[in-house]
């Protein structure tokens, strides 16, 4: 009974995580906002759906791909938004780099900071 309620408790959270999202992608104006809607369904609910399968399941072949499942769209998610952004930007602009007038924070190795 224990397992059954954090499981539905697991599952509401990760739903709600992801309607939430949804709901920012379709309110928000441009590419680059959208993506910050992206990351919460990938690092949130993704592991709780993970965590309610191997409370069902256990660490049986379900519970391990779960596990796999939710691991690969955490790593990739972080990828995958910076594909996106860098696409948006060439097809915005026409090229990944600082346009003339643009400011860019370039990190500069070679100069001492000061103490």
């Amino acid at each position: 009974m224990k397992h059954e309620i954090i499981i539905a408790i697991l599952l509401a959270a990760a739903v709600l995580v992801t309607i939430v999202s949804m709901v920012g992608v379709l309110v928000m104006r441009d590419p680059y906002q959208k993506l910050h809607y992206l990351g919460p369904v990938a690092t949130i609910s993704a592991p709780c759906v993970a965590g309610a399968v191997l409370l069902q399941e256990g660490m049986n072949q379900a519970g391990v791909k779960a596990l796999l499942v939710a691991g690969v769209l955490l790593l990739m998610n972080a990828v995958l938004s910076h594909a996106t952004a860098r696409m948006a930007r060439i097809r915005d602009l026409g090229a990944w780099e600082p346009q003339p007038g643009e400011h860019v924070m370039e990190e500069r190795a070679h100069e001492e900071r000061p103490s």
